[in-house]
């Protein structure tokens, strides 16, 4: 993996972060009007599918893929509809920032898996980088447990699932183009989740039992599927072109796009302690980003003196 792609891989990272949260904020909004969490996230695969089928086609994209990663699709997909539906069932009671504070153990989660399966170079300042954001996190969160209880443990679901995703489309980036991998996840994630949903209607299960939706909810579901296929889209070629080491400190500025939507749309309004876990998490996403470059120009130094010196 070159060096000088790297940082398109760090711009495509933050636009996922920037997106995502539009997700987050569709899928609450579904669950505080009476959609069921297992409804928002079949939605999601079937918006999403809907979206991507036409862009393959126009595309031109292969459809064929062998049995061994269409068994990665699966797996991609389930750890998906896990990761979809643990953070959906915590933000319907508590608020999107609080949520996604919770999940970001993932990039510590991220950090050692991606080194012990795909050796990525994890020094002391990724590292670093990581604890601070972590830190300006928990200044965001403001101990979500004591104020909502054992369904603020649902995000850390969430954080163990979104690793292993983001893992397995590291995995896939190298045998499929990123828009068929997002097609056939959709797919995938239609073919586990809405035949669920069909098996526990009418059962009376909160979480499971679909109803019919009604008025703005319509919107709110397409958004789900419309957000997470943008945003997902961005972050699976940020994969392609960036080791998940690099990646998983920029993660945090997630929170940023989080805590805006949430003071405009619910009106959570962030006090002087989220302000300063916001300053530090940017800080860190900043730090990391300017490391990566700097590592970059010294490697191509490094390699246009090699060849005179063999001269």
């Amino acid at each position: 993996m070159t060096q000088d792609r790297i940082f398109p891989g760090i711009v495509l990272m933050l636009c996922f972060c920037m997106l995502a949260p539009l997700l987050d904020v569709s899928s609450k909004l579904a669950a505080e009007n009476g959609i069921p969490v297992g409804q928002i996230t079949a939605a999601r695969f079937v918006v999403q599918g809907a979206l991507m089928l036409p862009v393959v086609l126009w595309m031109g994209l292969p459809w064929a893929v062998s049995p061994r990663v269409l068994g990665f699709v699966f797996l991609r997909a389930v750890f998906l509809i896990l990761s979809t539906f643990s953070f959906v069932s915590g933000i319907a009671v508590m608020p999107v920032a609080d949520a996604l504070a919770i999940a970001f153990v993932e990039p510590f989660i991220l950090l050692i898996l991606g080194s012990l399966i795909f050796g990525d170079e994890v020094g002391p300042r990724r590292i670093a980088a990581s604890a601070v954001g972590f830190c300006g996190a928990l200044l965001v969160i403001q101990p979500s447990i004591a104020a909502f209880g054992y369904v603020a443990l649902w995000p850390l679901g969430t954080a163990f699932s979104f690793a292993f995703y983001m893992l397995v489309t590291r995995a896939m980036a190298a045998y499929m183009h990123p828009v068929t991998m997002q097609l056939h996840t959709s797919l995938a994630g239609i073919a586990i989740a809405v035949p669920l949903m069909f098996l526990f209607d009418g059962t009376g299960w909160a979480q499971l039992d679909p109803v019919m939706p009604e008025g703005l909810n319509w919107l709110w579901l397409f958004g789900v599927g419309f957000w997470a296929g943008v945003s997902h889209m961005c972050m699976t070629y940020a994969l392609k072109y960036a080791p998940s080491a690099t990646l998983a400190p920029l993660h945090y500025t997630e929170i940023v796009a989080a805590v805006a939507l949430g003071y405009l749309i619910f009106g959570d309004f962030p006090n002087a302690m989220t302000w300063a876990g916001i300053a530090i998490i940017v800080s860190s996403g900043l730090y990391v980003i300017h490391r990566e470059r700097l590592s970059a120009k010294a490697k191509r130094k490094a390699a246009a003196i090699l060849p005179a010196e063999a001269i």
